[in-house]
Formats: C-alpha cells, sequence, structure tokens
C-alpha cells in the first residue's frame, strides 16, 4: 500500500509527536528545519504564547528527522504550525511565520475559552 495517498490524520498523540505529553489545554506543534530563518522568529512566537497561556505546550520537530511524521501529516514546507485541542485534534495548521495575535486567536479555537 502507497502511503502518500492517505489523508492527514485529525488526531495527534504525544508518542505519534515524540513528546512526553501534550499541553493540559493546548499544543503548538512546529516543524522546523536547521537553515529555515522564519522559523528561529516562529520558535520565539510560539515558546512566548505557550509561556503565558496556561496550560499550552510547543513542542518543535525537526521535519528532517522525522520525514515519517512530515509525509503522514503533508507537510511541504517549514515552518509549518499545527494547533492541537487538548485531545490531540488538529483545529488550526498554517505554513510561514506566525504573527502572535493570530496564535492567540488559533489558541481560542483549540482551547474553546
Amino acid at each position: 500500500m502507497n502511503d502518500e495517498h492517505r489523508p492527514a490524520p485529525d488526531r495527534l498523540d504525544a508518542a505519534t509527536l515524540g513528546a512526553d505529553a501534550l499541553g493540559e489545554r493546548a499544543t503548538l506543534v512546529q516543524f522546523s528545519t536547521a537553515f529555515c530563518q522564519p522559523c528561529r522568529a516562529t520558535r520565539a512566537v510560539l515558546a512566548d504564547v505557550a509561556a503565558v497561556v496556561p496550560g499550552v505546550t510547543h513542542l518543535e520537530i525537526d521535519a528532517e528527522s522525522r520525514l515519517d511524521l512530515v509525509r503522514a501529516l503533508g507537510v511541504t514546507a517549514t515552518p509549518t504550525t499545527l494547533v492541537l485541542d487538548a485531545t490531540g485534534g488538529v483545529v488550526r495548521r498554517a505554513v510561514g511565520q506566525p504573527r502572535r495575535v493570530d496564535v492567540i486567536a488559533a489558541l481560542g479555537a483549540a482551547i474553546g475559552d
């Protein structure tokens, strides 16, 4: 069976992402590569938001070392950010460097507050 044509999963768990746990309320998953300049700025924005919003975790995944996951999720560029709700459901997906206000709005949708 060819995995290329499988739809991307709409729910992810900590083990799949290589993490100990997902955030209690939401998780910001960032796919990056070593030489991606916008990835550095994205890391700063997502880490900052996760630090000020209780129950939110930021996970950064090296796309080059997790090609299986990159392919399964259809990640074609870095940075790519997925916003997961408390159960690991993918509620938002964005490519490129996000603005802080957009990340906070996406978290609002994930958390439901």
